[in-house]
């Protein structure tokens, strides 16, 4: 018989081990739990990214590219910045040319696409090569026997090239079309430099070189003028020539038009919307409402929206599109000035971009690659070590073929040299084969407020360039020597690659842009062509070296870059569902500083900012000087 003692600790054993127990199932319980919650969650998010998007059609349906943005070739920035743009509400909306192309193709043969609706009121534009190749993708689609329509409030002359390839274009009646021509004007610092004691000491090699001229100069020099004019008579033709081919028009009636639009404005009373009319550059004029209730008559009317059956562009894509798996070309876009080390999207870092092209070059799926220029360049330094790594990638095997966009000039031509072909839209501006530097001092600044600056220093190089300081004799010869060494470098590049003699690189360099007709002529490319020409380009060199007939295999292509999370596309998508909150509950007043200036002081700002933000990344250089390969072009159409 046990003891009291024995039958206490016989009990509180008991206890103590159904104690245990329970916590072990707590403890299993409450895991089992979690890891069911987690399968759950993760199951959730899976869902919400694969099969939210997933759009349920019915026939007779209108695909509605509401077009909202500036037209580019990669969207910039990363998922940060449009976190931190929504909270402060300065999301400046894009559209990736490549979303448009492919949108359309799929839409051709989607039987389920009656026509599509392309609503250009927020539409941006971009340069003359990507509405090139935007409107390409429009007459494609058209060819399919679907229709296409056009309908603005207004157009203006971007909207209206892309609008212009509809089969039927549509103005709101108090609307209307307005086409100006092309063409720039400059702000030139010199007198403004000079009063505040600044001195921009440019040093260059190239008579054509203009990128720094607004700050040593009061007005454009007669070379800027003579290249330009060569540049933008050159792309007015090719505007207008596709708009007048696009509409039926005689040809040279948009400049003849243009010459007698104050008269002809006076006849029909002040409507530019008849005047639109009257030059067949619309079809008619209406009202949204009434376009809406016309869809549907034609197509037949959704209940849910009270609407004309149709469906969302963007969410058209996300559905349709299939994710590309096995050999492929892949795509390398270079979009944005050029810079030494690693950039978001929309920019090139010398660094970020080289890593792009050594991963495609290293994937052994990657059959050739495909390098989509869009650039006026950048720095020299940025630049060579793009190339170099298209060099690598081209000597391993894999063919390199060069798409230049709507720039491709200095910087961006620099990078192109190491392909096996190089292709540009007649509209391409490329070639400003040319070096320069600048290295802005403000002693006259000093003098003028009182401050002298003096040290010691264990040679002249130490304090050769002190912003403060003017600038030592011996430090602008070193700079040139530089500049000419590099300028050298590039044309001997351009001389070997392009086989031209070193002379004629030298002639045809000197800074000088030119459009890609003019380029193809000048052999400083190998063909006229889209983007699209320079993918087929790849596939039959792949062809070739697989010893396949040069048109019997059709790879697919796919984009280098950085690929969105899953987690990612939910937190794009939560944004999208908490876009009610307004900018005004978050931003402080002093954000809106500016939003009581004219539209014409604000744009002037904007400019002066843009022109002066190049010297303050002149004089953040932790390097003594650097040399930029950069044409200042991006502001041509």
């Amino acid at each position: 018989m046990k003891t009291l003692f024995q039958k206490i600790k016989s009990l509180y054993a008991l206890i103590n081990r159904g104690i245990l127990k329970v916590s072990d199932w707590m403890i299993s319980g409450f895991r089992v739990a979690l890891v069911f919650g987690f399968v759950l969650y993760a199951v959730g998010i899976g869902w919400f990214v694969l099969y939210s998007d997933k759009v349920s059609l019915e026939d007779h349906t209108v695909l509605v590219m509401d077009l909202k943005g500036v037209l580019v070739e990669e969207s910039p920035g990363g998922l940060k910045d449009k976190l931190i743009g929504e909270l402060q509400g300065n999301t400046p909306e894009t559209v990736r040319l490549r979303d448009i192309v492919m949108t359309l193709e799929l839409a051709a043969k989607d039987k389920r696409i009656d026509k599509v609706l392309l609503k250009l009121n927020d539409f941006q534009g971009g340069g003359l090569v990507s509405l090139r190749e935007a409107a390409s993708a429009i007459e494609k689609f058209k060819a399919s026997g679907k229709q296409v329509v056009a309908w603005s409030s207004f157009y203006d002359q971007r909207q209206y090239y892309l609008a212009a390839h509809a089969n039927q274009v549509l103005s709101h009646p108090m609307g209307g079309v307005l086409i100006e021509g092309l063409g720039r004007s400059r702000n030139y610092y010199k007198d403004a430099l000079d009063k505040l004691g600044i001195k921009a000491n440019l040093i260059r090699v190239g008579q054509f070189k203009s990128a720094g001229e607004p700050y040593v100069l009061n007005a454009p020099s007669q070379q800027a003028l003579k290249a330009e004019a060569h540049v933008y008579d050159a792309l007015w033709a090719l505007y207008t020539g596709g708009v007048e081919k696009a509409r039926n028009l005689p040809a040279g009636s948009i400049d003849q038009n243009i010459g007698k639009l104050p008269d002809a404005l006076i006849k029909v009373k002040g409507n530019p919307g008849q005047l639109a009319l009257d030059w067949k550059w619309v079809d008619g004029l209406q009202t949204f409402e009434s376009l809406r209730e016309t869809l549907m008559k034609e197509v037949g009317k959704d209940e849910d929206i009270q609407s004309f059956r149709q469906v969302g562009w963007k969410d058209y894509l996300t559905s349709e599109v299939k994710r590309v798996k096995g050999e492929h070309i892949a795509i390398v876009v270079a979009e944005g000035e050029i810079g030494d080390g690693r950039a978001p999207a929309g920019k090139i870092g010398g660094i970020s971009t080289s890593e792009r092209i050594r991963k495609a070059a290293e994937d052994k799926d990657v059959k050739a690659i495909v390098l989509r220029v869009n650039s006026p360049g950048g720095s020299v330094l940025g630049s060579e070590l793009i190339r170099e790594q298209l060099q690598i990638a081209k000597d391993k095997g894999k063919p390199i073929v060069v798409s230049m966009g709507n720039l491709a000039a200095s910087g961006g031509y620099w990078i192109s040299m190491a392909s096996d072909v190089v292709i540009a839209d007649p509209a391409t501006i490329t070639g400003s084969i040319g070096v320069f530097a600048m290295l802005p001092t403000g002693e006259g600044l000093m003098s003028k407020i009182g401050i002298n600056t003096g040290g010691y220093q264990t040679s002249w190089l130490a304090g050769a360039y002190d912003p403060r300081k003017a600038l030592d004799p011996r430090m602008q010869s070193l700079v040139q020597s530089s500049i000419e060494h590099i300028y050298t470098d590039f044309i001997g590049k351009v001389s070997a690659t392009r086989s031209i003699e070193l002379a004629k690189a030298d002639e045809l360099a000197q800074g000088r842009i030119w459009t890609g007709a003019q380029a193809a002529n000048h052999k400083l490319i190998d063909r006229l062509g889209s983007f699209s020409d320079a993918v087929e380009e790849a596939r039959s060199r792949v062809a070739k070296l697989d010893g396949a007939n040069a048109n019997g295999k059709e790879l697919p292509i796919r984009y280098v870059g950085p690929q969105t999370s899953p987690i990612e596309k939910f937190a794009q998508k939560f944004m999208g569902q908490i876009g009610w909150i307004s900018a005004e509950s978050v931003a402080p007043p002093a954000w809106n500083v500016l939003s009581g200036l004219s539209g014409a002081d604000a744009l002037m700002l904007n400019r002066l900012g843009q022109d002066l933000s190049w010297l303050q990344t002149v004089i953040d250089k932790k390097q003594p000087f650097g040399a930029a390969a950069h044409c200042l072009c991006n502001v041509l159409p």
